[in-house]
């Protein structure tokens, strides 16, 4: 009963509630809360204090930011889930709308400055990349993962210069490239083009998939997902359009403290937990299959396989 009670005292303000209605959409940094509230950090930041010690919201750190989110599991979470049918003066509908527009200004920052990264960068990708690993050891570990198993129709999210695609490809009825930048899928196209491979080359975004549900057998996400504010919705979305026994690879880095890639690559994750990852598939219906860790320089590269749940039904 205390605990009920710690969480509805914490909820007994305008200002908090407005929180965990943003925070239900999705997970912010303080700082993105004071742009939104149109507050001052301090002032924001004593009202997370007093959510979280009343476990309405958890904190995450990466590197020397903290991003905020609504549990997932749990009572709070039960609660939330129906904040927008929650009684509310007009006043404060109001306002709680007002937040709405602003968070979407906020993502389009978000956005905006994804895409000038892209762009002024494209034709440096491979590049970058590779100053993390060798590349061509993470490509050898993808094909012995992948060895044995049916590629069929490939979606590669984020395909930049098309590398993905081009190595996978081979073996793949199909193959849908998919990059939010025009620049990087001319650079794919120019690539790819000579090779003969069976391939749309598409441009979209990776939180809202422009394919059908259950349309591809075989997904992969080659040190994209870092680039993800909300990197559990990118993997639900993906799961969304594989086929039942389909699998999702993803390649990316471990947990790590180099706030270079954030000021300078504009990677918005500091690298993931097996943790973390286990716990988004599961959310989106996957099962983890198999993990490596591939260790160079001062990072480490991982590989998630998991395959689409099939419904026993």
């Amino acid at each position: 009963m205390a605990e009920l009670i710690d969480i509805f005292r914490a909820l007994a303000d305008p200002t908090r509630l407005r929180v965990v209605s943003l925070l239900r959409e999705m997970e912010l940094a303080i700082g993105e809360l004071a742009v939104v509230l149109d507050q001052s950090q301090p002032r924001v930041s004593r009202h997370v204090r007093i959510l979280a010690e009343a476990g309405v919201i958890e904190r995450h750190r990466e590197g020397s930011w903290v991003f905020l989110r609504v549990p997932r599991t749990g009572p709070v979470a039960a609660l939330v889930s129906t904040i927008h049918q929650w009684p509310y003066m007009a006043q404060e509908a109001a306002q709680i709308a007002q937040d709405a527009a602003r968070l979407t200004a906020v993502r389009a920052d978000r956005e905006v400055a994804a895409e000038r990264y892209f762009a002024e960068h494209a034709e440096e990708w491979d590049a970058i990349r590779s100053r993390y690993v060798a590349e061509s050891d993470v490509e050898a570990a993808i094909l012995a993962m992948m060895q044995g198993r049916a590629i069929g129709h490939l979606l590669d999210i984020g395909t930049g210069t098309g590398r993905m695609a081009e190595i996978l490809g081979q073996a793949a009825d199909h193959i849908t490239a998919l990059d939010r930048s025009p620049e990087m899928l001319r650079i794919a196209r120019t690539k790819l083009t000579a090779q003969n491979l069976p391939i749309d080359l598409v441009q979209g975004d990776f939180l809202s998939l422009p394919l059908a549900d259950g349309v591809v057998d075989m997904v992969v996400m080659h040190q994209v997902l870092h680039f993800a504010h909300e990197p559990e919705r990118v993997i639900a979305e993906t799961a969304r359009v594989l086929r039942a026994g389909g699998h999702v690879l993803i390649v990316d880095f471990a947990p790590h403290d180099d706030e270079e890639l954030r000021s300078v690559a504009a990677h918005a994750r500091l690298g993931f937990s097996d943790t973390q990852m286990n716990q988004w598939f599961e959310a989106a219906g996957l099962q983890l299959e198999k993990i490596e860790t591939l260790d160079g320089g001062t990072l480490s590269v991982k590989l998630w396989l998991g395959q689409r749940c099939v419904d026993e039904g």
